[in-house]
């Protein structure tokens, strides 16, 4: 097979010209997207060099403590960054969401580098960080769905709630189908691409690996233990976000004390 072929900066910068396209497109359509689509773009550009840059230096320092650092913070940012997407506050759901989070990435990334992996040594950070960024950075949109579905069936089905509450139940048996409907909801996205992945799409792992000179069935193994861990993390960690969180956010009267923001 191919060794990897690298791309220059100039061919990098030629290729970035394809942007017209989406740009021609806002401006057609009158979408006033243009100032977003400069931002999103610049500020992508700029924070994958620099990650770039640092994770070349973190690879070749490979340091136990700089490792959990980096995981750490990437833990803070994406917790408050659900919080943030779904417009909910951050005092009373920053714990819940973090908690999940934690509980859900710590005992995957230790199977996959004690057990399975086994890379020398064993926190090196060219498995440790791309993996767990793959797992937090899928398991984000799958919070933010379920957070949201949450409260917005306590406000779309208040009478539904308190309904149950006056016939005795308690808060977390109240809330607890609000709490089935957000999990599917949660899921279905995840469970569908895992449905129709090898036929309808090649997922981005896989297909970097193989662009980069990776035997395919060596590719298919690590995008198979990808997929399974982002599954278990995103039902572990949504599942006891939730819990946490209705236990955080309602009062034992049954009173909801958190509302999603409007704008």
């Amino acid at each position: 097979m191919q060794s990897t072929i690298d791309v220059s900066w100039p061919e990098l910068a030629l290729f970035m010209l394809v942007l017209v396209i989406p740009f021609s497109i806002d401006r057609y359509l009158k979408l006033d997207l243009g100032k977003e689509i400069i931002t999103a773009v610049f500020r992508m550009t700029a924070q994958l060099i620099l990650v770039g840059l640092y994770l070349q230096f973190l690879f070749e320092l490979n340091s136990l403590l700089l490792n959990l650092l980096w995981l750490t913070m990437m833990l803070l940012i994406g917790a408050s960054a659900i919080i943030g997407s779904a417009k909910l506050p951050k005092r009373r759901l920053y714990l819940p969401i973090i908690t999940g989070l934690v509980v859900g990435i710590t005992p995957l990334i230790a199977i996959l580098l004690l057990a399975l992996l086994k890379p020398a040594p064993l926190y090196s950070a060219q498995y440790m960080i791309p993996m767990a960024g793959m797992l937090l950075g899928n398991c984000l949109s799958g919070n933010i769905v379920a957070l949201q579905r949450l409260f917005s069936a306590f406000d779309e089905q208040k009478d539904q709630y308190e309904g149950a509450l006056a016939l005795g139940a308690s808060p977390y048996q109240a809330s607890f189908p609000f709490m089935q409907s957000a999990l599917k909801q949660s899921f279905a996205p995840i469970l569908a691409s895992m449905t129709t992945t090898g036929l309808v799409t090649l997922p981005g792992m896989m297909t970097g690996q193989i662009l980069g000179g990776i035997d395919p069935m060596v590719a298919i193994k690590y995008q198979l233990i990808i997929l399974v861990a982002i599954f278990v993390m995103l039902t572990v960690s949504v599942t006891l976000s939730l819990i946490l969180t209705i236990k955080s956010c309602i009062e034992p009267s049954g009173l909801i004390r958190v509302v999603i923001r409007k704008k």
